[in-house]
């Protein structure tokens, strides 16, 4: 099982899809990386050699944020808009979507499926015995 960035990637699967195990990189990412790279998008990552995965592995931490680095700099972003009393920090703050999607319904995911609704979420009566 190769380690790239701190992750272990799936053996079984393409390595084009492998790739986007990592946090930060995504098809399209992993597509440009394996060009660049010359190397096959249908390989197994079992199949890959020891020199392909250093070559990876050179690649992606010395030229992507990745995993660890990118998630602090996306908290330090909204950590900024908090503290500046944006809009969106705001949001941020109350658990709620910050991009204008609306909240009279669909916001289950951001609030965590919080139902508070009249009998919305309720389970059912017990059998009459």
């Amino acid at each position: 099982m190769a380690r790239i960035a701190g992750v272990n990637i799936p053996d079984n699967k393409r390595i084009e899809i492998s790739l986007t195990y990592i946090y930060g990189i995504g098809r399209s990412t992993s597509n440009k990386i394996l060009d660049k790279l010359a190397i096959n998008k249908d390989k197994r990552a079992k199949d890959l050699t020891n020199q392909e995965i250093n070559q990876l592995r050179d690649e992606i931490e010395k030229k992507y944020r990745v995993e660890g680095e990118l998630k602090h700099i996306i908290k330090m972003n909204i950590k900024r808009l908090k503290e500046i009393g944006s809009y969106r920090g705001s949001r941020h703050q109350k658990g709620l979507p910050a991009r204008g999607q609306r909240t009279k319904t669909n916001t289950r995911t951001v609030r965590g499926n919080v139902r508070r609704t009249m009998g919305s979420g309720r389970r059912p009566a017990a059998e009459k015995t």
